[in-house]
């Protein structure tokens, strides 16, 4: 299984702009988007090839929690045009967020960290 790696605060140049559209943080591994919205009672994963809606209907995530002693694994479900799971989220600026993406047999770790 292929892993890659990516921080969400690393600059990078790829020839045009990580644009946010549903107000998350966004990175990109190899050409898909990754946009992450977190909110004290829900966590939603966006993934779009150059700009188009990848289709998450067989994809998988698991996103893992880390702000000082705080850990929280959370599995994400895919719901509609997203990877999504509801709940109780400590969601602070400085959480460290690691998303583990599984989408066609290759797997995508991205780390964001909370503004």
């Amino acid at each position: 299984m292929a892993s890659s790696i990516v921080f969400a605060a690393d600059q990078h140049d790829h020839g045009h702009e990580d644009k946010t559209l549903h107000g998350g943080l966004v990175t990109e591994i190899k050409n898909v988007d990754y946009e992450l919205v977190a909110k004290p009672d829900v966590l939603q994963l966006y993934l779009r090839d150059h700009g188009n809606p990848f289709d998450v209907s067989k994809a998988t995530a698991k996103v893992t929690l880390l702000s000082g002693s705080y850990k929280h694994e959370v599995e994400l479900k895919s719901s509609s045009d997203k990877l999504e799971a509801q709940g109780s989220f400590k969601v602070t600026p400085g959480t460290k967020v690691v998303a583990q993406v599984s989408l066609a047999g290759k797997l995508a770790t991205a780390l964001f960290v909370l503004k």
